[in-house]
């Protein structure tokens, strides 16, 4: 066991993130002032006492000293290697370290206590071991790091004290470790410590080495297989000279194909690169699987291939005709389109600022008008390649971008698909419902197109995949959507809109008397001679059995009606060639299901009672007629108030209010008797309860059902109405006059409101349409009152509706 001594008194010279054991001999650096003020009262106090300078050298760690310091003296005091000034100081033994105390010069000093550190003579055997095992360690890391010459003197070591303290100069030990070693007293302890943190150390490197030769094997065996390889190659190349093959022939030779495809000089440079690549890589490597991908898509693509416009401009013009009916706007559009094409080449514009003269156009319109099958018309009219993108529930931006070349199963973005597809960089691309992109924690596909439709950016397109540059500024782009609000502002701002807002009756005959009739003939089977339908059986299917913005649900009805006639023929109930009439088709597929209003008994009709009023309205499947029923309440129930139903946005319920408010404030001036506002309760009702309604065109219609309740008379059944109103009575214009026509001319009614301020909007309506209607264009609620109530009947008090 260790015990302690005399009493010392010592200047204190700290050592930062250092330990120095007994036996050790280091140099510090006496420019550090409290290692200089330490020598200097050291040697201060010497001068009085025999013997060397003493200091303590104590570890100081984060401000904070060890318990135990280290007895040292200054053996020599001069200059360093690198010319500062230095002492060399060894350590001589271990001293606790007790309170602190005075002394000359500007060091710190403590008192201590030596410690005895004596091992009794001769060794035990057990501590002996420990001392062949310590010295068998140190000597097995001496040799790997080549210390020879400190082998022997670690050997002559036989004191076990001074042996667990050479452990000091092992560079692995960090200062927590060195410092366990200073504060253990045992020099028993300490040695087996000291034998612990040499094992460990051996353990490690025993790993690090063995990790290091399986590494190094692994690098000789692929150095070996890319050798073997390269002269596999050479073997190869003798045997295809021997044989007379041509190298070209070798399906995997992408560096041939590449130097021999008709490439954009910085795509050849970029295909080159990863055919270096591709040389460098082995068989078994991924990476040679995505650049050979990668290869294949790029050598695919049409880079330079593209196909000539037809400039026949009447030509093109008849080709739109003969396969769609209407749709002048559409037309118009891309007859300009191929003029300025063909005058800007015959000037030799075609190029402009490294862009081309593509377009990017958006049919925006209620389902079945044909503007997915616009798309290819007018490919075919151009004389172009025609690919289809369905961008309908795309989510993921990668689908038009495309992947990173590292992911598992990467591929180019749609865009580029429909480029490799078509086989030109002029094709026709048509963006199919581009209103129904969404986005997710994947990306917004709708963000990615701004690039793809900007005509100002396409023209540098860059897939993630590809990685290089790809002209779209020659590429027609044409989107198609339902409702123009659900594309983003940005990228319906890239696009020029053209809407399609539905046929009239006249252009659904035309059309299924030409496409419909015709197409659906051959699907059932029969031949144009043996089933006939004339026009007003077409007439009546289009007014009567559909009521819609296209033709879908008319086709439909023309292809059951058509199935109906091929069954009754093979059960032998009829006789071919037979002429369907408009009187034949109750009997072949029952009544009709969308009877005008005008062609019900009056008594039937929703307007047969006050406070019903026939609006217009547009939906995402184009326009539509709209009733608004308004009742009061019975004023024993107190119920005061307006009540609205009918899924009704905050738009249209602030309609309905500055409704009432009008009629409230203006009601003596219209003859009403609005006294009943005020004490009973108004409830206004939109039927068809389960859709959502909202918006500000329903303001006129409300109004007059109201005035038609509190009045008694009815609103004229043929009479429709659209329109914003003010608090002051104005009628303010809306949107949509023309959807809202055509789907008053379908559902029969003759005499339709708009405000004054659409009237310029009339122009879009088609003529037959307008020589149908009667259009009134008003500016104040007054004019339509007067338009839209039929006249008091007998003079008679008026009877209010009540609701229970």
């Amino acid at each position: 066991m260790a015990s302690t001594s005399s009493p010392l008194t010592l200047p204190v010279l700290p050592l930062d993130g250092e330990v120095v054991l007994p036996g050790m001999v280091v140099p510090l650096d006496l420019s550090d002032s409290e290692v200089r003020a330490a020598v200097e009262a050291a040697q201060a106090a010497a001068r009085s006492t025999p013997g060397k300078p003493r200091v303590l050298l104590v570890p100081r760690i984060d401000g904070t000293y060890a318990n135990t310091g280290v007895l040292g003296t200054v053996e020599q005091v001069g200059r360093l290697a690198d010319g500062d000034p230095g002492a060399l100081i060894r350590g001589r033994e271990r001293v606790r370290i007790g309170a602190g105390t005075t002394g000359p010069g500007a060091a710190l000093w403590v008192e201590g206590t030596s410690v005895d550190e004596t091992v009794p003579e001769p060794l035990p055997g057990q501590i002996a071991e420990l001392v062949k095992e310590y010295k068998a360690l140190a000597t097995a890391w001496l040799r790997k790091r080549g210390a020879w010459q400190v082998v022997d003197r670690v050997q002559a070591i036989d004191d076990v004290p001074a042996l667990a303290d050479n452990s000091g100069y092992s560079p692995f030990l960090t200062t927590e470790q060195k410092i366990e070693l200073l504060e253990t007293t045992d020099p028993v302890a300490r040695l087996k410590l000291a034998t612990q943190h040499l094992r460990d150390h051996l353990a490690e490197q025993d790993v690090a080495e063995s990790i290091a030769k399986d590494v190094q094997e692994g690098v000789d065996k692929q150095q070996r297989e890319f050798l073997l390889r390269r002269q596999l190659e050479a073997v190869r190349k003798e045997l295809r000279e021997l044989n007379g093959e041509q190298e070209g022939e070798e399906s995997d030779d992408y560096r041939t194909r590449v130097e021999a495809a008709d490439l954009p000089e910085k795509v050849r440079e970029a295909a080159l690169k990863e055919v270096d690549k591709l040389e460098r890589s082995s068989d078994q490597s991924p990476e040679g699987s995505w650049i050979r991908t990668w290869l294949d898509t790029v050598l695919e693509m049409p880079w330079n291939e593209r196909t000539e416009d037809a400039y026949d401009i009447r030509g093109a013009q008849a080709v739109l005709d003969a396969e769609h009916a209407g749709l002048e706007d559409v037309k118009e559009r891309i007859t300009e389109y191929l003029a300025v094409r063909k005058r800007r080449d015959d000037r030799g514009l075609g190029v402009v600022g490294g862009r081309r003269g593509g377009a990017v156009l958006a049919l925006v319109g209620p389902p079945g008008v044909g503007k997915t099958s616009l798309g290819e018309s007018v490919a075919h009219a151009m004389g172009r390649k025609f690919v289809r993108v369905a961008l309908g529930g795309v989510r993921d931006e990668a689908e038009i971008r495309g992947h990173r070349r590292t992911y598992v199963g990467a591929l180019p973005g749609r865009i580029v698909r429909a480029i490799k597809e078509a086989g030109s960089m002029n094709p026709v691309v048509l963006l199919d419902e581009i209103d129904k992109v969404g986005s997710d924690f994947r990306g917004d596909p709708a963000a990615a197109l701004l690039e793809v439709l900007d005509p100002a950016q396409n023209h540098t397109f860059r897939d993630h995949y590809l990685e290089v540059e790809l002209d779209l500024s020659d590429v027609v782009f044409l989107a198609t959507a339902n409702v123009l609000e659900a594309i983003p502002e940005a990228l319906a701002d890239r696009m020029e809109i053209v809407r399609l807002d539905g046929y009239t009756e006249d252009e659904k005959v035309v059309i299924a008397r030409d496409h419909l009739l015709p197409r659906q003939l051959e699907r059932a089977g029969l031949d144009k001679d043996e089933v006939t339908i004339d026009e007003g059986a077409l007439r009546k299917l289009a007014g009567e059995y559909t009521r819609e913005a296209g033709v879908r649900t008319l086709e439909r009805s023309v292809a059951r009606l058509l199935r109906k006639v091929a069954a009754q023929h093979e059960l032998g109930e009829r006789e071919l060639p037979f002429t369907v009439r408009d009187e034949d088709l109750r009997d072949l597929i029952g009544r009709p299901h969308h009877v005008p209003e005008s062609a019900q008994d009056p008594a039937e009709r929703r307007t047969s009672v006050p406070g019903v009023a026939t609006g217009l309205a547009v939906t995402g499947a184009g326009g539509d007629v709209l009733y608004v029923e308004a009742s009061l309440a019975d004023p024993e129930t107190g119920a005061a108030g307006l009540t609205l139903t009918g899924q009704l946005g905050d738009v249209m319920k602030e309609s309905a209010q500055i409704a009432l408010s009008f009629l409230r404030s203006h009601g003596a001036e219209l003859e009403l008797p609005v006294a009943d506002l005020k004490d009973r309760g108004v409830h206004i009702h939109f039927p068809a309860g389960a859709v959502p309604k909202d918006g500000p065109s329903a303001g006129i219609t409300m109004t007059t059902a109201l005035a038609s309740l509190l009045s008694g008379r009815l609103v004229r059944t043929d009479v429709a109405m659209t329109g914003e109103v003010s608090l002051t009575g104005r009628v303010l214009p809306i949107g949509g006059v023309k959807q809202k026509l055509l789907a008053a001319h379908r559902a029969g009614v003759t005499t339709v409101i708009i405000p004054k301020r659409n009237e310029p909007d009339l122009d879009d309506v088609p003529a037959e349409v307008l020589d149908k209607l009667d259009v009134h264009a008003v500016t104040d609620v007054r004019q339509v009152l007067e338009l839209a109530l039929a006249p008091a009947t007998n003079g008679a008090a008026p009877e209010v509706p009540v609701a229970a």
